[in-house]
């Protein structure tokens, strides 16, 4: 009998855990056209929670509320305009998954480009720059470039890179 429980426990979890996952069957409209008009709604109106996705593609409790207020909607006979006006009223244009151009969101269709005008012209900025640095200091004065070639040279001659002095060299060629 004891080596029967744990087999029985098993069998439980199996038979109860997936009823945990089970969901409520999503509300349709009887008439498939006002299904469709439904769901052509949704796909206009965005989720307020995630921001980034439709009503219609939304699985947040406030996009399946407001999807379930679009289907009365439907139902009672508003139009589609009537209803997207309505959540607009109520909302602002921020519902709309693609706001009109109007004053007020006139910096939703602007902005980007704006950020990639300013985004090109400090590129191009810190190329000029960059450039400009680069060619003043790409030229070594005469000085320099003597000061250079008595360097390589010192690096070339082993008797000198022993000492690790070019003055004491010159000096020692003066007196022979």
């Amino acid at each position: 009998m004891s080596s029967l429980k744990p087999g029985i426990v098993l069998l439980c979890l199996f038979v109860i855990a997936p009823l945990a996952l089970a969901k409520e069957a999503e509300y349709m409209v009887a008439d498939p056209e006002m299904e469709k008009t439904v769901n052509e709604i949704s796909a206009e109106l965005r989720c307020l929670v995630c921001q980034n996705q439709t009503i219609a593609d939304s699985n947040a409790p406030l996009a399946v509320d407001l999807k379930n207020q679009v289907r009365d909607m439907v139902e009672s006979g508003q139009s589609q305009s009537d209803i997207i006006d309505y959540m607009v009223e109520r909302y602002g244009d921020f519902v709309r998954y693609r706001p009109p151009m109007k004053a007020s969101t006139m910096l939703l269709w602007v902005g980007p480009f704006l950020l990639l005008l300013i985004g090109v012209v400090v590129l191009v900025v810190n190329l000029r720059k960059r450039t400009a640095v680069i060619k003043n200091d790409g030229d070594l004065s005469a000085e320099e470039n003597e000061r250079l070639q008595r360097l390589l040279a010192a690096e070339s001659s082993p008797q000198v890179a022993k000492r690790g002095d070019l003055s004491s060299q010159k000096a020692g060629e003066e007196k022979s």
